[in-house]
């Protein structure tokens, strides 16, 4: 049986609505080799995107490579990720990887295991070092890969982010831009959950990935797209729920993805036959408690003034936090540490900067916030 909604992985099929702007614009830039760099806050969809559209560009002229670089800590992680899977995703055979990999297979003595099951995936781990291999040679691989098969590769990475928290960051940067910007037979699709961290990375004018490509804002999937969805899955199972309900649901968790299909699930859930108001409303105080536990981890090591900051953003106030009238109702210490408040609050993405100031952004954390505050 189907599930009804689906969420917290990415969505497919039947699951994934909407987004026919999006899928448009970046199945063009992966045809004609346009680097795309996806912004947006998290639970918005991009790696759901980047999927849908590599399921329908792909061919043998148009090869594209996903991986995520999450778990790497510094540059050579990052190469052993990113080798690997040129090499996984280029050829589907051991041996036929290993032929066309001939001049950089030769220097390592890879590990592959195995699955007694032919049909299912296998792992690769190269052991790459810098005495196997310079960064040079690693970071220009999906070049020569491409030239060699006469195809153009698209390498989408996702949680692109980390790459900025790597020890000596901004030479490991330039290395990556100085290599990738001349490639004629490769491009790149790079995003991440992080929004802030990816936004100081792409359009900083100081950081060398200033303007590798073009910069795509997801928005939010748009009501009607999300009324047809729901109400059907509601229909299937013979259940109803009204669109001024729809509307509500969507709206009260800003329209993020993620959110919009758990609560929508904890609805189904609790319907027997009709949507009411009391039901929209248990389901998301069961929603706020589904996400308690990760909101505990991120505030439990919050200091007084950190936690005072958000208190003072709860209470409507978006920006003056420096301003003696806020620094004392809201006990936030001396003018010099709010900008080192604000610096911790937007790192640990409890908080974020937009052009009506400071909010935050999660609207579960925000529901959760004034429960415990």
């Amino acid at each position: 049986m189907d599930k009804p909604f689906i969420f917290g992985i990415p969505v497919e099929d039947s699951y994934f609505i909407g987004r026919e702007e999006e899928i448009k614009r970046l199945s063009t830039n992966f045809k004609y080799g346009v680097n795309t760099i996806l912004l947006s806050p998290r639970r918005w969809g991009k790696t759901s995107l980047v999927n849908k559209v590599a399921g329908l560009v792909a061919s043998k002229d148009l090869i594209v490579v996903k991986t995520d670089v999450f778990s790497c800590r510094n540059e050579y992680d990052f190469y052993n990720t990113f080798s690997a899977a040129i090499l996984k995703q280029t050829e589907s055979r051991i041996e036929e990887w290993k032929d066309l990999a001939k001049g950089f297979i030769e220097k390592l003595t890879p590990k592959i295991s195995l699955s007694p099951d032919p049909n299912s995936e296998y792992s690769v781990s190269l052991g790459i070092t810098p005495k196997t291999h310079t960064p040079e040679e690693l970071l220009d691989f999906p070049e020569i890969i491409a030239k060699r098969k006469g195809c153009h590769i698209v390498v989408c990475i996702d949680e692109f982010q980390q790459v900025g928290e790597f020890p000596d960051s901004l030479n490991v940067q330039k290395r990556m831009r100085t290599i990738w910007q001349h490639q004629k037979n490769v491009s790149y699709c790079l995003y991440g959950s992080k929004m802030h961290m990816m936004t100081n990375l792409f359009q900083k004018k100081s950081y060398p990935f200033y303007k590798f490509g073009e910069v795509q804002y997801l928005k939010s999937i748009p009501l009607d797209a999300w009324t047809a969805y729901i109400s059907d899955r509601f229909e299937r199972e013979q259940k109803h729920i009204s669109e001024t309900f729809i509307k509500t649901l969507c709206e009260s968790v800003e329209y993020q993805s993620s959110y919009v299909q758990q609560l929508a699930y904890n609805v189904f859930l609790l319907t027997e036959t009709e949507v009411t108001e009391s039901i929209l409303n248990q389901a998301v105080e069961d929603l706020v408690d589904q996400n308690s536990g990760i909101f505990i981890e991120q505030v439990q090591s919050l200091t007084t003034y950190q936690l005072n900051f958000l208190r003072a953003v709860l209470a409507g106030n978006h920006s003056g936090f420096g301003e003696k009238e806020i620094r004392e109702n809201y006990d936030l210490g001396v003018p010099s540490n709010i900008a080192r408040l604000k610096k911790s609050l937007i790192d640990k993405e409890l908080i974020e900067i937009t052009k009506d100031g400071i909010i935050i952004g999660d609207p579960v954390l925000r529901f959760w916030l004034k429960k415990v505050l």
